[in-house]
């Protein structure tokens, strides 16, 4: 199913819902709005003048949708480029007008599934129905989405009350419209006891599934840093994006044949990695949990083989290998009936035939008489030819025998051929598993000679440092001892000038101890000449004075005795 083919199913709905009088047909002006929003919606740009020209008040009346499509496929699906437009948008728009008139959910409340699960139901529906209008589901198509919706909650799905169900509902077109689909859901007989956030979640998980789309983390080429996109597979690219909104494209990994998917061992606090590798370049990805890697995982390969194959979608493949199982299954059923009928046929002309042959019988009776002779020649005949058929007959069975012999030796044969495949496939697995255990124990071989040699260096690093410091401590070591040296050098010299300054001291204090000797003597002798100044004073005052009275007299001793003064003074400062 192409682009061109999905889009009409959404504008047949959009289109059924504006025919409010089930005419098969809607006004110009609806007509208008609706190209003008699905202009807007698929990113093309705006033909006002066609738009106006095609539409314009007259005459005519309403449009059909045979009269609708000249211009949808001239103006609007042949401008139509997959990956320039939001498809969800466009699904969106036509769920909104046909909802509003078609859908009906319960008023209390109570129904099992929100307005947007209906919307993604319905978009499932679009992409499972029948390429036929009016747009229906068959059953085995609706028992499929059903599964896959209880297996995502780890629920089973009861088939035979589903069958019930299916017989009880009345179809047109051999299945179910998507109203009667959803009526179906929303009753919660198939999903009785289920919370509403859990059947939300399981159609969230089938949609993304279905449409192919999801977020995953990825690692940068320059940065090398990891960033949460959305991803988007189509068997020729696989697309990633900002956000889900798609508004900004940030990438596009091209797949072919020489493209392949390899699971990654957990690193950079990421887990459930896996990587995608190119011609040209090696993407790595990290999904949430290991059921997510492995789906996409397996739809990455499967991509690459529709790729490859010339095919378009998995989903899309594995619908039409659905169709095409149900077409055999018609035509085994078409040819049982036909085998039937044939059989029929066969016994009346059996009857037909044993009435004729009675017919006969009574005629051979009555031609007995006549062929007497004749029958006793062909008795013998036939003897001889009995004789002969159990002789081919006792060959024939000597045949089957050896043949059911040989059989039975090729069965053998076959059997122990099959043990032994079984047994080479376990073997196989076995090897796989001890690859995968080996490829897995080289990798940590390489992690830990990695850390091994990151060690290594960072020990020499270290030795360097030792090194450094140890000729460096030597060397210190040496300036420290030149150092003591000159130190003790300078101690001794000083030590030498100390026994020096304490012998000076000895002899200033023995020089000391003599010139105080010689001032106690000479103080000594200063009393003793004191005395004798003062006693020959005395002696010449007391001579003095008779000689001469008057004032001459007195300046004639002062004149003798006055020049031994100086002589006393000076003598008294050099014994000071």
């Amino acid at each position: 199913m192409d682009l061109r083919a999905e889009l009409l199913k959404s504008i047949w709905y959009a289109f059924t819902a504006l025919d409010v009088e089930k005419s098969g047909k809607v006004s110009k002006s609806q007509l208008k709005v609706l190209s003008h929003n699905l202009y807007t919606v698929l990113c093309i740009p705006h033909d006002p003048v066609a738009l106006e020209e095609h539409f314009r008040d007259d005459d005519d009346g309403p449009v059909s949708s045979q009269g609708y499509m000249p211009y949808l496929n001239k103006y609007i699906l042949d401008k139509v480029e997959e990956g320039a437009f939001v498809k969800e948008n466009f699904d969106e728009l036509c769920w909104t007008l046909t909802a509003k008139k078609n859908y009906k959910p319960d008023r209390n409340g109570n129904s099992v599934i929100s307005h947007q699960d209906a919307f993604k139901l319905w978009c499932l529906f679009n992409f499972l129905s029948e390429d036929k209008y009016p747009l229906v589901m068959v059953p085995d198509e609706v028992e499929y989405l059903l599964k896959k919706i209880c297996t995502a909650m780890n629920v089973e799905l009861n088939s035979c009350e589903l069958d019930d169900y299916l017989s009880q509902e009345p179809q047109g077109q051999g299945g179910l419209t998507v109203w009667q689909f959803l009526d179906m859901v929303n009753s919660g007989r198939f999903l009785r006891g289920i919370e509403q956030e859990a059947i939300s979640m399981a159609v969230e998980e089938v949609y993304q599934e279905v449409i192919e789309d999801g977020y995953l983390w990825k690692k940068g080429q320059l940065r090398r840093n990891w960033s949460e996109r959305w991803f988007m597979l189509k068997p020729s690219a696989l697309s990633y994006y900002m956000s889900e909104e798609r508004k900004e494209k940030k990438g596009s990994i091209l797949l072919d044949k020489h493209c392949c998917v390899e699971v990654l061992p957990d690193r950079d606090g990421k887990r459930c990695m896996f990587c995608v590798k190119t011609s040209s370049r090696t993407y790595e990805m990290s999904a949430s949990d290991t059921r997510q890697r492995q789906e996409w995982t397996l739809a990455i390969q499967t991509a690459i083989r529709l790729q490859a194959e010339g095919k378009k979608s998995l989903h899309k493949d594995l619908k039409q290998k659905r169709r095409e199982q149900r077409e055999q299954r018609e035509q085994r059923k078409a040819a049982k009936e036909e085998e039937t009928q044939r059989l029929k046929q066969l016994q009346e002309e059996k009857e037909r035939k044993l009435q004729e042959l009675e017919l006969l019988k009574e005629a051979q009776r009555q031609a007995e008489i006549l062929l007497q002779e004749e029958e006793q020649r062909r008795r013998q005949q036939h003897e001889e030819m009995q004789r002969t058929l159990e002789i081919q007959l006792r060959e024939a069975e000597q045949a089957r025998a050896s043949m059911q012999a040989e059989m039975v030796l090729k069965e053998a044969e076959a059997e122990r051929q099959r043990k032994r495949i079984l047994e080479l496939e376990d073997m196989q697995e076995r090897l796989q598993e001890a690859l995968q255990q080996e490829v897995k124990a080289r990798q940590d071989e390489e992690a830990v000679r990695y850390a091994q040699a990151r060690l290594l260096a960072e020990e020499e690093e270290k030795l360097k440092q030792l090194m450094k410091l140890k000729e460096e401590q030597e060397e210190y070591i040496i300036k420290t001892q030149r150092e003591k040296q000159v130190l003790k050098q300078e101690m001794e010299n000083k030590n030498k000038c100390l026994e020096e300054a304490q012998k000076q001291l000895e002899e200033v204090r023995v020089n000391r101890q003599r010139v105080d000797q010689d001032v106690m003597a000479a103080q000594r002798k200063l009393r003793q000449a004191s005395t004798n100044v003062k006693h020959w004073n005395v002696q010449m005052n007391r001579l003095m004075h008779p000689i001469g009275p008057g004032d001459k007299r007195t300046n004639v001793s002062g004149g003798v005795f006055a020049g031994y003064q100086p002589l006393l003074s000076r003598r008294d400062s050099s014994l000071k």
